[in-house]
């Protein structure tokens, strides 16, 4: 299998890449990521000399750039996890979610329907089912839940899911759509909540929280996200969405203190500051489906996966001490774009 993974040099992106790699060591992967503030030659540094992988830069959204990718390697799939994806930027500027993340996904659609592609994988986020009440637990969102979105990153993911499966039906062309709860692990960017809140408790500064902490994740590790998109577009349904959760629920708040106390760092640390705009209460996932289907479920739970991601941290200094100070910014220069 050839597969285009773009924004392969993300957090889930650039798991993928290694996960696929690994597992399929026969496969090739053609990786296509902006490198914006997120994208990370780094993350990929342990496949660059790998004769099955290669890398492009370039944009989704734009057209030339992606038609000619595609007219040069003929992928048989495509794999999309390149998006704005950090709700507090979307409120920011919800302008550039609508770009990369709504137009960028219908440059790749058109790409895919003109050149022939045999499957097209929508990454999304269950963020656009909106939120469930704290108090409901036995409430979970399963895939025939209403979209109902709180922010302009979950709007512009759910406006890329129904383009998707619009070019399904209308077009024919071979969709799927996967949904996955908050997902964790080596690689995250430091703005996201937990790698910010390891790399601060190991600093001694303070970790914000929003409001009381008492909103609710269901979380996912990384790696068993990554094996359930194998398993979909290898073998999942064309024009069906999978939901993929971690059944791993916690608060915000005991996601905090997890990390303090595996580091043997004081509470105290703990800074309550004001809530996110629209911040969903509570996200689960029913994952049924996919285990139906495709029998996958997650294996790892939080406790073991969480003690895995902050040795991860602990262990990759260099690689989070790069992005703090913006120099992950020049790997690409340095290391690869004269190859």
């Amino acid at each position: 299998m050839k597969t285009l993974v773009t924004g392969g040099a993300g957090f889930i992106g650039g798991n993928f890449v290694h996960y696929q790699l690994k597992h399929h060591p026969d496969d090739t992967i053609i990786c296509l990521d902006a490198l914006t503030y997120a994208g990370n030659m780094g993350t990929l540094k342990g496949v660059l000399t790998n004769p099955k992988f290669s890398f492009v830069q370039a944009s989704i959204a734009d057209r030339e750039a992606v038609y000619a990718i595609f007219e040069q390697e003929k992928p048989d799939t495509v794999v999309n996890f390149a998006a704005e994806s950090h709700v507090d930027r979307s409120i920011e500027d919800p302008g550039l979610f609508l770009q990369t993340n709504i137009m960028g996904t219908g440059v790749l659609l058109d790409a895919c329907r003109k050149f022939g592609v045999g499957r097209f994988h929508q990454v999304s986020t269950d963020e656009v089912y909106g939120d469930l009440p704290l108090e409901r637990t036995d409430l979970f969102f399963t895939e025939e839940t209403p979209l109902h979105t709180s922010s302009p990153y979950s709007a512009s993911k759910a406006a890329a899911d129904l383009l998707a499966l619009a070019y399904f039906r209308t077009f024919k062309l071979p969709v799927t759509v996967s949904r996955c709860s908050n997902n964790y692990g080596p690689y995250h960017f430091p703005e996201k909540l937990i790698p910010l809140m390891i790399i601060n408790a190991l600093s001694d500064k303070a970790l914000p929280v929003y409001g009381k902490g008492e909103n609710i994740r269901d979380w996912l590790y990384v790696e068993d996200h990554c094996s359930a998109i194998d398993l979909i577009i290898r073998g999942g349904r064309v024009g069906e969405v999978y939901n993929i959760g971690g059944h791993n629920e916690r608060t915000n708040l005991q996601v905090v203190k997890t990390i303090l106390h595996a580091l043997n760092k004081p509470e105290s640390l703990i800074r309550f500051v004001t809530d996110r705009p629209g911040h969903d209460l509570r996200y689960a996932i029913d994952a049924t489906k996919i285990k139906q289907e495709l029998g996958w479920a997650p294996e790892t739970t939080f406790d073991t996966g969480i003690q895995t991601t902050i040795q991860w941290y602990l262990n990759n200094e260099d690689w989070w001490r790069d992005v703090l100070d913006g120099s992950y910014r020049a790997y690409y220069e340095r290391m690869y774009h004269n190859r």
